[in-house]
């Protein structure tokens, strides 16, 4: 059910999220493109002086405000600066507009004047000018700083509203989410509590056919009848506590009950207990456990975490070969690993094997007494310890990697 709600959650807010980003990017673009057709249009503008300079003031490189016609010329914010030259020597310099003192037209136009006939214009949101180096004679040079500025903070205004929106999403999302998957979360829970109910209510008269089968005497004739009725008892028993169990974890863990343990004495004692178990199958369990590492968990259920891995790792083992059981701290993680030989997970089958009733072999026959509970028990005690599971074949070795977080 979480991986439902986060996967819902994920695609409302990636859907929300897009079309934020898509519109404010359009947004962006279309008033950098409006500055930028209104640069263009300034840089090819150029009045014609031929007939209004006076020869005799060529030596004069002075900033002259034009006479502006305002049936012919655009309003603009920015500075623009007509530069004539003659032989390649700066004659006049004529401001269309309001000009300011620390922009020195004359030593950016001694730059341009070596760069070839052309028009440049980089990016308005850090260039500090651009040009129209139009003929041999004329130079428009336009002072940008004002729409570096203006460009800046239109974008900066959108980082700012995108940060808030997002939050404003991640909440909504979060209420759509669980509006969508209540429906889902309502049958899964009910489904959840007929497991429970139904498992508490079995054990009664499970028990009680258990007893009564311990107590017919019969003939040898019969007696195999007796065994079956034991037999199968005691798996729908083993089933049942299996389920509570998993039920049980489902519902999350108090970590107020959580109590700093050596975890290090815990896999220690747990390996001791399955020696005997591994030395009938003909295997051998070797530990590489680092001392004295502490965490804060619940002893029973770490127990029973590792019982469950060693237990799958002895029923997958060739014959002859070697279990090993690392317990490491790694930074601020303590990783544990158990690896055996024998019959690998298939990649298809690494996320699937930790769910309920799930079975990688079809073909595994009822005498194993498993019923696919284990792992996904195990995977709910790392998640209620705030850790991951993962489990993975290469070269015949299958891997059972915990990560838990101190």
């Amino acid at each position: 059910m979480k991986k439902l709600n986060k996967k819902v959650f994920i695609i409302i807010f990636s859907i929300i999220s897009i079309f934020l980003v898509s519109s404010i990017i359009i947004y962006n673009v279309q008033i950098y493109k409006k500055d930028y057709d209104s640069i263009y249009r300034a840089l090819n503008f150029v009045e014609d002086f031929k007939n209004k300079l006076n020869p005799n003031q060529f030596n004069n490189k002075v900033i002259i405000p034009e006479e502006k016609n305002i049936d012919n010329m655009m309003i603009m914010d920015y500075e623009v600066y007509t530069v004539k030259l003659k032989n390649n020597s700066i004659v006049k310099i004529i401001g269309h507009s309001d000009t300011s003192n620390n922009f020195d037209v004359e030593t950016i136009a001694s730059e341009i004047i070596n760069k070839e006939n052309n028009i440049y214009i980089g990016n308005l949101y850090i260039t500090k000018y651009v040009y129209n180096y139009k003929t041999s004679d004329t130079i428009v040079i336009i002072n940008t700083e004002k729409i570096n500025k203006k460009l800046c903070v239109v974008l900066l205004e959108s980082i700012l509203l995108l940060v808030v929106v997002e939050i404003l999403i991640y909440f909504i999302s979060k209420l759509i989410t669980k509006w969508i998957t209540k429906p889902a979360q309502e049958s899964f829970d009910k489904q959840k509590n007929f497991i429970a109910d139904a498992s508490h209510e079995l054990k009664t008269p499970l028990a009680i056919i258990m007893a009564s089968a311990d107590e017919i005497n019969c003939d040898k004739k019969n007696q195999k009848y007796i065994d079956n009725i034991k037999y199968e008892s005691e798996r729908i028993s083993k089933l049942i506590n299996n389920l509570l169990e998993l039920s049980k974890l489902e519902n999350g863990v108090l970590i107020k009950n959580f109590k700093e343990e050596n975890i290090s004495k815990i896999i220690e004692k747990i390996c001791l207990t399955f020696e005997a178990i591994a030395f009938e199958q003909g295997l051998k369990i070797k530990t590489n456990i680092d001392d004295d590492i502490v965490f804060s968990c619940n002893k029973d259920e770490i127990e029973k975490l590792i019982s469950i891995i060693l237990d799958n790792a002895i029923k997958h083992s060739d014959k002859n070969s070697k279990i090993i059981v690392n317990l490491l701290k790694e930074k601020n993680n303590i990783i544990i690993e158990i690896i055996n030989t024998g019959d690998p997970i298939q990649p298809e089958d690494e996320e699937k094997i930790f769910e309920r009733f799930y079975r990688a072999d079809k073909s595994r026959n009822r005498d194993s007494n498993r019923y696919g509970l284990g792992l996904a028990i195990a995977k709910s005690i790392v998640l209620n310890h705030g850790g991951n599971i993962s489990a993975f074949s290469k070269n015949k070795k299958t891997t059972f990697k915990i990560i838990l977080k101190k």
